[in-house]
Formats: structure tokens, sequence, C-alpha cells
């Protein structure tokens, strides 16, 4: 019989091809060795991979065929943002789902419940940093701040649920109402000051010049704009490898390369897939101020979904390509997707290009679990704000009718406390096979 122990290195290594070790460790083992909350963010194969073994359940009624949609795969808290639709192109700035790396059609119970899962983890995480037990580089931790509690979680999950329902209740009642979006914030909303700084940092706002992703990304010398010299998160490439890569990339571009980097050390869950960066524009930039012709754009190895490796055949749709998968996914679950987003292969790999945004903007997840105050307003009210945007995001699935809205409400109208006590255990799981995942990098 196969132990837990067994079974978690072999869904370490189905991803990212080694067993988390203290000889030799990646740098995405070591983060995930933070807390149970990034250990959570860096397996998302693990969570399907135990549905699909029955250690967690999820109640049988929403797992039905007019429960699917196109979901995110990897939802939880982390996975919400701001961003400007059509990509940066755009500069209508929206709270949405922002990683559809593991998107694919799959139930969307699977999304809601690895959400909660994520805020039942919450408790844990803040309580686990004010005592010294989990590390974290976002914020500085001081007796002053308080953590959610277990009672702020409940509060916050059932917030989640609530706004999930009334938006699928909004879409039946009026089919346009599935192309609605959250871009706009009462002044008390702990969403506001970040809207507002995102659309500063859109092109044509104030902050374009000096905090957009673009702006703190590139340095304009010797007449020429390139990528600014960052060891820790840009690495230069030869010449001849620039070469190969701009000759690959440069149709699916919109403009002339000016600088290729590989990207470094980005993200969790995709910490070590190959990611390289094009700084895209007019051949003859002249000055800073033309800085709003450019963008970046993100040329991304794309694997297969996490769903897919345990429901391998839950939907024909998955049987595309890891990144025309990724792309159609996108297209489908935003209202107006990226206008740059395209899937290439090159050195027999998948890869997905698609724009970086100017104002991309997240709300960092110890910034909700820690207050010197009470914490547990702009928890819900954030939790709330995902909800109302996933429920958006998966009815766009279908956009004829508004069978899979009326199926989603029923199911979960008599099914709320199962669904929340069995993400609740399943968190508990989770801080298991965190602690089991130190061991093995001998923490």
């Amino acid at each position: 019989m196969t132990t837990r122990r067994e079974f978690l290195c072999q869904q370490i290594r189905l991803i990212d091809g080694i067993v988390p070790n203290a000889e030799n460790p990646l740098n995405k083992h070591l983060k995930m060795a933070w807390s149970p909350f990034q250990f959570f963010r860096g397996t998302a194969q693990l969570f399907y991979a135990d549905l699909a073994q029955e250690l967690f359940t999820l109640p049988d009624l929403l797992l039905a065929r007019p429960g699917q949609t196109f979901i995110m795969g990897d939802c939880h808290l982390s996975n919400f943002g701001f961003l400007t639709e059509e990509g940066s192109q755009g500069d209508q700035v929206i709270f949405s789902p922002n990683d559809f790396d593991d998107a694919c059609v799959g139930y969307a119970v699977w999304d809601i419940a690895r959400y909660l899962t994520s805020l039942a983890l919450a408790s844990d995480f803040g309580c686990g940093l004010l005592e010294g037990r989990y590390l974290t580089d976002e914020v500085d931790i001081d007796d002053d701040l308080n953590a959610v509690n277990t009672d702020d979680v409940r509060q916050a999950s059932e917030a989640f649920l609530h706004a999930y329902t009334r938006r699928l209740q909004d879409v039946i009642e009026d089919n346009d109402a599935r192309y609605n979006v959250l871009k706009k914030f009462d002044e008390d909303h702990v969403l506001d000051k970040y809207c507002r700084k995102a659309s500063k940092r859109a092109a044509g706002g104030k902050d374009f010049l000096s905090k957009s992703q673009l702006a703190k990304s590139t340095t304009f010398e010797e007449g020429k704009l390139r990528f600014a010299d960052k060891p820790l998160k840009y690495q230069r490439i030869d010449t001849a490898e620039y070469a190969e890569a701009e000759k690959t990339f440069r149709p699916y571009l919109d403009d002339e390369v000016l600088d290729i980097v590989i990207r470094l050390d980005a993200g969790t869950g995709s910490n070590n897939v190959g990611r390289y960066y094009f700084l895209v524009g007019p051949s003859d930039v002249r000055s800073i101020d033309d800085l709003p012709l450019c963008h970046i754009v993100e040329v991304k190895q794309q694997r297969q979904a996490a769903p897919i490796f345990a429901f391998p055949d839950i939907n024909p749709v998955n049987a595309l390509n890891p990144a025309h998968l990724t792309a159609d996914c996108q297209r489908f679950m935003q209202r107006r997707p990226d206008l740059l987003l395209d899937e290439v292969i090159w050195r027999d790999k998948h890869w997905l290009v698609r724009s970086r945004h100017h104002a991309r903007l997240s709300v960092k997840p110890e910034d909700l679990i820690l207050n010197d105050k009470d914490p547990s307003t702009a928890f819900s009210q954030y939790a709330s704000a995902c909800g109302e945007a996933l429920a958006l995001a998966h009815s766009r699935g279908d956009r004829r009718s508004a069978r899979f809205e009326q199926f989603m409400l029923e199911g979960l109208c008599g099914n709320q406390d199962a669904l929340l006590t069995a993400c609740q255990q399943y968190s508990e799981q989770v801080i298991q096979d965190y602690n089991i995942h130190c061991g093995l990098l001998g923490k």
C-alpha cells in the first residue's frame, strides 16, 4: 500500500520532474516550504489527485455534466487581481481571475472548492506568520498585527458563495449580465485603493511612466529602450538564442522586437518552467515619452493543466495541446480577452504568447489576512469580489443558455455546509502534507 509520503512524492515528481530533497532542491520546492499556503499554490495536481482518489469528496449533486465549464484549475485567493481588458492594448482596468495556466474544461465546483480551501488555510497562514513558524518576503511582521481567525474564514467563505450564487441569479434573469465586470468599488471597500492604483498605472494614467509593469521593467539608455539589468529577475541570452527566438516569435507580435530576456523565478506553481520576456515596440523609439507605444510580451512554456493528470477523460476539449487549451480557456472566461494571445510550437515544446499587462496588480494575501486592526471585514469583502468575478468567468463558458447557472444555483443551495466542511477538513490535510514536504527538504 502506498504511503502518503510516497503518494506526495509521486505527485510532485509528476509536475516538477524530481522529488523534494535537501541535496539539490528546486527553488520552487524551497518556496513551497515557506508555508502550507505556498505549498498549496505549488501543488495543484495533488488537489485533483486527492479528488480522484476520493480522499477529498465533494457533493455529488455538483459533479454532473451540466456543472462543467471552463475553469481556472488553480483557483485560490492569490490568483485574482487587476488587469486591463484586451491586454496591453486596452485601458479598462477590471478585477478578475488572472492566472489561466491550469485552465481547462472541468467542474465549476473544483474551482469553488480550491478557493474555499485557500481561505481555510488563511487563518493558519496568518497565525503562523505572527508566531514565526512560516516565512514571507512580502510584509514585515510586527507585534501590532492581528490575523484572521476561523470565524473570519467562515464569514469570508459564506460571502464568497453568496456573491457567486448572486451573480448566477443575475445571469439567469438577464443573459447579458454575464458580460458584466468588476471595475469600481465603494470607498470603504478593501479593493478601492488597489483599483485606483492600477488605473493610474494603465496607459494614459499619471503613474504609467514610473510604476507600470513596463516602466519598472525597462530602462532607456544610449537612445535605446531595453530591459533593465536585474540579475535576480532577468537573464540575458546569447546572440544565437536571441536570433532564434526573435525569428520564431516575431510573426506573432504586433511590432518590432526591442529586447529579449529570460524571466527568472516567477510564480509558484509554474516557478520552474521556461519563460521569456519580449520588449516590443516601434524601431524608432526616441525617448521615454514613447513608452506608451511599447509593451512586454510573455512567451511561456505550457504543460498539461493540473486537473487533466487525474481526470484525463473529463472532456474532449482538454485533448488540445497545453498552450492552445490555455489560450482558448482565457478567451472564453474573459469578457474582452487579450488581443495578443497565441500558441507556438518551438523546440518541441508548446509555448503560450500573451501580453504582460501594464496595470497588472494583485493583493498580497498577507495584506488580507494581517492587519493592525480587525482584518475580518476586508477579508470578506475580498472573498465576495472573487466570488462575483469567478461566477462571471464560469458563466461565459456557455453564452447561449443559463443551463449551467441554473444547475449550479440549485446544487449549491442545499450543499453549502457540506462543501465548507469538506474544504476545511482538506485544508488540514494540506498542512500535514506541507510538514511531509518540509521533512523531505530536511527542514
